[in-house]
This record gives structure tokens, C-alpha cells and sequence, in this order.
């Protein structure tokens, strides 16, 4: 096929349209530029449920094998159990998966051994070369030996492996809705939850990557709608929604009201510094609440600011040997998961939080969730340096403001905060705005919103 690779290859990873923007043949060549790039003996391979996962998963395992490698697939899995394979295997690992994107798509999350992040500056652009020559020129030479093809099974070492990291052993019975969306977590819940006091309620474990139920993405408040019906319905403790490669996790509590990711930050990063004796280094992006920092420091620990992504929190967490890190998309790191993101961890500290407690979750987070905030607003706009320059304009030189620009502009006071920061891949400005009250959020939102649209 003819592909045009900028369209496809992201900032962190591999994402388009099968077969419209690649296919199986595109897979195997991205397999032998993996290969090539990491230099690695051996590699590990695994794949979501949707219908093109398998196919070109395998093609990926045969263009690395093609290349010398020895590759060792472990069939359908979540993302944080294809980084749980590398970490404990040693190896450089890729998932196939898109994630939250709609059926049609699909994808290659990569990375180093130990789950190191493969990004633009860490390789993926080299990756991307090479296989752009290879389309130009053919593919590349086979290795005179070729590399090995063998199967392993990894979901139990995963969940021990999780369920070591917590400790439920002493928590009361609860009652829980898990909403897969048809996702990988119908197939890793059963699993990590087995043998827990939890009475469990599955919506939507049948894996089907057609999502025939709802987007599995639960940053889009309509994919909560079912869940937060059916927890009081149920009379549930609470309610957990995983995204369809299950490495992110939302909560709703016992009323169906959504807790906000940072509330979750904050919980689990008390959890890790009491874990860790009262001290250690949290993560948290600048968007997070300010909840999160005051947590951390009022736990002992010091928190760290760092830019949105991914690539910049596990970056930043390997380079302060942190303990945690959180961001407000549901991403939760941890150092004792190879500084690499685990939804279903984070969900384990969430009930264990509950059930180590007699209280309801509404009032167990209360104390996590202080200040109202604005969530993600975006707008399009024609020309996104000259609206952050205009909102530059309009509060620069204010008593009390200070600005930065860390990532877009953030534009601060004691009582109130909020971020402008671009979009990458469109034309839009993304407005995330807190504040100590919801007038003040309300009235701030608003000022940013209209210089922003004007």
C-alpha cells in the first residue's frame, strides 16, 4: 500500500485506520524497524480485541523474527500487562491496540525493556524512517538465522504481581460495578479481582472491539451515563470504567457521581508516601488539581509539576526516581510497576482505600476534591499563538498573577488557576480553569473562554 507515515505516526505511538492508512504488510515492516532501533536479542508482543489485533500483531512478531529476533507473544492482553511483560521479562515490548479511538482503528504502543517509553526522541522517529526507506527501496534482508515464535501466558504473574503491590487482605466486603466497554478489562478483572471480599456486577466484559455498547472512552461523560445508572441501582459501593486497553480507570461513587482523577491522585499518592514511609517524590501534571500538591506535601512527600503526556511524566519520574505520578486523564504511574501507567493498580489502591474504612466513597474522596474546576474546555481558533498572546496581554503585569509557560500558558493567583495549552495535531486551545469557589472558577472560565474566542 502507499502510506503516509506522518499521518499515522503520533508523538508516543503508532495510530490510524486499518487497512485505509496501514495494514498487515505496514505492521511487518514496523516490526523490523523495531527491531533494528532497539537492538534487542528478543522482544515481546501482545494485542488487543479488536478485529485486526491478531493479524497485525502477528505480522509485526514476523517482520521482528524476520530480523533475527526471537519474539515471544502473549496473545490478547491490556497495555499494562503487555508493560508488565517487559518489565519482568526484560524486554523491549509492543501492544497493539488504539485504545479509546473507534473501532476502525488501531495501533502500536512501544517500548524499551523495563516498559521504557518509546517516543519521538527515544526512537520512534528512527523507526519511522526506517520504514519509510523500506517502502521506497523494498523490504529490508532477512537474517540468515531467523528469529523464533513462541507463545507465554502472562495474566496470572500480572495479577499477582498487582495484588502484591496492595494490601487488601484485611478490607471489609464490597459491592462493585466494573464497566469493561467491551475492552481488554473483561479480560483482566476477573482475573485480578478473584479471591477479593467484592461481590462483583461486569457490564460489557464480552471483548468485542466493535464496542457495540459504548465508545470505550471514559473521559466522554456519555460513556459514563450507563455505569453511574446502574451503581445505586445495584446498591453498589462504587463503580470502576476502564478504557478499551484498560490502562486508565474512572471512578464514580456510591451516588453514580464521577470522582475526578485528581481526587484519585491525591488518594493513592497518600497511600504510596504512607507506604513509603512518609516521604518520596509525586508526579503530577499542571493541570491537575491544586488538591494534589497540598495532599503531597501534607503526606510528607514533594511534589513535582511537569508538562501533559505521558512520555514527559514516566521521563520525569525515572529521572527523580519518584514513587508516583497521576495526571487528570485517569493515567496513574507507578515506580513499583516499571514508572509505567496502570489503571487497574490505581484501582486496587481505590478499594482498599474503601474497604480499610467504614465510610461511603462520597465522603472518604471529599477530602481529596477542594476546589471546583472547569474540566477540559476546548475551542477551535484560527491562530493559537496570537489568542495566547492576547490572553498574555490581557493579565500580565495584574497585582497577584504570575505566569508560566511550562506547557501553553498558565496564568495564577492565590485563589484561582487556569492553563491554555495548544493541541499538537489541531487547531485548538485547551482551557482547564480551578478556583477556591464555583463563582470565581465560574467567572474565570469565562474571561479566559471569551479573549480565547473572540
Amino acid at each position: 500500500m502507499t502510506a503516509d507515515l506522518s499521518q499515522i505516526v503520533k508523538a508516543y505511538d503508532v495510530r490510524g485506520v486499518v487497512p485505509d492508512q496501514w495494514d498487515e504488510t505496514l505492521a511487518g515492516l514496523f516490526g523490523a524497524a523495531f527491531a533494528q532501533v532497539t537492538g534487542a536479542s528478543a522482544i515481546v508482543v501482545g494485542h488487543d480485541m479488536r478485529p485486526s489485533s491478531p493479524g497485525l500483531s502477528r505480522a509485526f512478531a514476523r517482520g521482528a523474527a524476520a530480523r533475527g529476533v526471537d519474539v515471544t507473544e502473549i496473545g490478547l492482553c491490556s497495555t499494562d500487562q503487555l508493560y508488565y511483560a517487559s518489565g519482568a521479562l526484560d524486554l523491549p515490548g509492543a501492544m497493539f491496540t488504539a485504545s479509546h479511538n473507534p473501532a476502525q482503528y488501531n495501533g502500536i504502543k512501544m517500548c524499551r525493556a523495563g516498559a521504557a517509553p518509546v517516543g519521538q526522541d527515544t526512537g520512534l522517529t528512527q523507526i519511522r524512517e526506517l520504514v519509510e526507506k523500506w517502502l521506497e527501496s523494498g523490504a529490508p534482508e532477512q537474517a540468515a538465522e531467523p528469529g523464533t515464535l513462541t507463545s507465554r501466558e502472562t495474566l496470572d504473574d500480572y495479577a499477582a504481581h498487582l495484588r502484591a503491590l496492595v494490601d487488601l487482605s484485611a478490607i471489609r466486603p464490597l459491592k462493585v460495578v466494573v464497566d469493561a466497554g467491551n475492552g481488554m478489562g473483561g479480560h483482566t478483572v476477573p482475573t485480578v479481582f478473584a479471591g477479593l471480599p467484592l461481590t462483583l456486577v461486569p457490564m460489557y466484559f464480552e471483548l468485542d472491539g466493535t464496542f457495540p455498547n459504548h465508545e470505550a472512552n471514559p473521559l466522554d461523560p456519555a460513556n459514563l451515563v450507563d455505569l453511574q445508572k446502574r451503581v445505586p441501582a445495584e446498591g453498589a459501593d462504587l463503580g470502576i470504567a476502564f478504557d478499551g486497553d484498560a490502562d486508565r480507570c474512572f471512578v464514580v461513587d456510591e451516588n453514580g457521581d464521577p470522582v475526578s482523577p485528581s481526587a484519585i491522585t491525591a488518594l493513592v499518592a497518600a497511600r504510596e508516601l504512607a507506604r513509603n514511609g512518609g516521604e518520596g517524590m509525586i508526579i503530577h501534571n499542571l493541570i491537575t488539581s491544586r488538591t494534589v500538591p497540598e495532599v503531597v506535601r501534607e503526606n510528607g512527600g514533594t511534589p513535582v509539576r511537569t508538562r501533559v503526556g505521558h512520555s514527559f511524566i514516566k521521563a520525569e519520574m525515572a529521572r527523580t526516581g519518584a514513587i508516583f505520578g497521576g495526571e487528570h486523564s485517569a493515567h496513574y504511574y507507578f515506580k513499583d510497576f516499571w514508572n509505567a501507567d496502570t489503571g487497574m493498580l490505581a484501582a486496587l489502591h481505590v478499594l482498599a482505600a474503601l474497604g480499610g474504612q467504614q465510610g461511603p466513597l462520597s465522603s472518604l474522596v471529599a477530602q481529596y476534591d477542594r476546589y471546583p474546576g472547569s474540566g477540559e474546555i476546548n475551542s477551535t481558533v484560527a491562530d493559537q499563538s496570537a489568542r495566547l498572546a492576547a490572553i498574555r496581554a490581557a493579565y500580565e503585569g495584574r497585582p497577584d498573577v504570575t505566569l508560566d509557560d511550562l506547557d501553553g500558558l498558565t496564568v495564577s493567583t492565590p485563589d484561582w488557576w487556569f492553563n491554555v495549552r495548544p493541541s499538537n495535531t489541531e487547531p485548538l486551545l485547551r482551557l482547564n480553569a480551578e478556583a477556591k469557589d464555583e463563582p470565581t472558577m465560574a467567572k474565570i472560565r469565562d474571561e479566559a473562554l471569551a479573549i480565547i474566542r473572540a
